[in-house]
């Protein structure tokens, strides 16, 4: 059995800042690139879906129609209770 002693947990400390700052070190570098191509799939995947539906929408519409003109009915607002007068009594 092996027992831990100061320079193995020295070492041990060492190597584990080292990982780090490679890994923070090529994050750094390839993070960036492999963003930027995961945007530029995504877009592509959106421009193909929704070509389609503008090509589609643009052939169906023709003439669009706003109905600008007010009803004759006023809404009715939503009766909550009674309203109460209330006095003082001296």
């Amino acid at each position: 059995m092996q027992e831990a002693n100061f320079e193995s947990l020295i070492k041990i400390i060492f190597y584990i800042l080292v990982f780090f700052y490679v890994f923070k070190f090529l994050a750094r570098l390839l993070l960036p690139v492999v963003v930027k191509k995961v945007v530029q799939k995504a877009e592509q995947s959106f421009q193909q879906q929704y070509g389609g539906f503008q090509q589609q929408r643009q052939s169906t519409q023709d003439e669009i129609i706003v109905n600008t003109s007010k009803s004759s009915k006023p809404r009715e607002t939503k009766k909550v209770g009674e309203y109460v007068d209330y006095e003082e009594i001296e």
